[in-house]
């Protein structure tokens, strides 16, 4: 690749490529992945130091060797090998790897919108997560988010229970009532005009989404020891898990955590939430009504505070036409099989800001097949990382044909 240079940001610097030889009346295909890894604690737990990469029995154990290196080195691979072969690409390439990804992209936004001319492009290929090693797969929507953190604080110390029950207000207990007015018994989110812009599915993706839910039910089930599932019951349990939105309270705390007992009146407690947002919900605008709703509950004998953020957006990604049926036609060819597309209940904050930014079409092309992401010991598959090599050199020949160029 040609001007491939480290560009600051106010984080991390971004990795940037470009090969744009292939000719005018070819699509420019902007290629995503990060650089970036999860910490590898527990160190103790892993069987080979994690930045020494070691090969046992056709794995490939590293941190960061799935999450996603693969889709670094896979790309710059397959890319590579068509140079060799060819002498050309049979698109324009830029390529864009960042450094961020696992702390939620928060320079990203800033640089994209810096940097949109030079990034502008075609197509969108974001080149995280992966395939099982029997199934291929190609995500087609993220969630966005909203993170949001409640402090209630009360006297300016523990205070005796014996002295102040009765008469002075626990903050543990306006925690608790907010906490609980946040659902119904049903699991319905009860702030005002949470659910007013969701989108419902078309009934072609309805149908898509739920013929996955023995899939992934049985990988919750078994991931979680959970018998029973709870939730809206007018939802199926696919919609709940990557269609609907969501609010989780995700730690609160507040006095005495030790053992025994402690007969106080904490002087402070809080709790920390993250919501899942869905197509056409803005975070901001969810951001808003949760600090309203929260702000709610204010009372003259304690303070309240509310702080919202980081936001990021909902994406929904290609689900069907040429470029779909281009990276399922190169699936065919090196895996034998059409990919399955997948709703992602998780977000990846980044495609947001390249679709709000960019306006591009998006899609997946996750690189990687492997175990333990995130934990220790993670590893790839070797024979799939030479196999997704053939994937990828496939499916940018597929994409010449397969996008309209603006």
């Amino acid at each position: 690749l040609k001007q491939c240079k480290a560009i600051p940001s106010a984080g991390h610097p971004v990795v940037y490529g470009e090969w744009l030889e292939a000719g005018e009346d070819k699509p420019t295909v902007l290629i995503y992945a990060h650089y970036d890894v999860q910490p590898v604690d527990p160190i103790e737990l892993w069987e080979t130091p994690p930045f020494e990469p070691d090969v046992r029995d056709g794995k490939l154990y590293a941190r960061g060797v799935v999450d996603d290196k693969a889709g670094v080195w896979v790309n710059l691979k397959a890319l590579e090998s068509i140079l060799a072969a060819t002498g050309t690409l049979p698109v324009n390439v830029k390529i864009f790897f960042e450094g961020e990804e696992e702390t939620g992209s928060p320079s990203m936004g800033p640089f994209i919108s810096q940097y949109k001319e030079l990034l502008a492009a075609d197509l969108l290929v974001i080149s995280d997560g992966g395939s099982y090693p029997d199934r291929p797969l190609v995500m087609s929507s993220v969630r966005g988010g909203v993170v949001g953190e409640v402090t209630i604080t009360g006297a300016k110390k523990d205070l005796h229970s014996g002295l102040f029950g009765g008469v002075a207000h626990n903050p543990a207990h306006l925690a608790a009532k907010i906490i609980a007015a946040f659902h119904d018994d049903e699991g319905r989110i009860q702030i005002p005009g949470f659910y007013d812009d969701v989108r419902r599915l078309s009934p072609a993706a309805f149908e898509e989404m739920n013929a996955q839910e023995p899939m992934l039910r049985a990988e919750l089930e078994a991931d979680s020891g959970i018998e029973r599932f709870w939730g809206i019951p007018e939802y199926t349990f696919m919609e709940r898990a990557t269609a609907q939105p969501t609010l989780d309270v995700n730690g609160m705390y507040s006095g005495y955590q030790g053992e025994g007992v402690k007969t106080i009146i904490p002087a402070k407690a809080g709790f920390k939430v993250t919501m899942r947002l869905v197509a056409d919900q803005d975070p901001e605008d969810i951001a808003r009504k949760f600090a309203a709703f929260v702000r709610g509950f204010a009372t003259e004998t304690l303070t309240l505070d509310v702080r919202v953020g980081p936001t990021f957006w909902p994406a929904q990604l290609l689900a069907d036409g040429p470029v779909i049926e281009a990276i399922h036609h190169a699936f065919e060819e090196t895996w034998g099989k059409r990919a399955t597309m997948y709703r992602v209940g998780g977000s990846v904050p980044v495609i947001g800001m390249f679709q709000q930014e960019l306006g591009v079409p998006v899609t997946n092309l996750g690189l990687a097949v492997g175990y333990d992401y995130h934990a220790p010991n993670e590893y790839t598959i070797l024979d799939y990382f030479y196999r997704n090599i053939e994937t990828a050199i496939h499916v940018y020949h597929y994409l010449a044909d397969a996008i309209e160029t603006s």
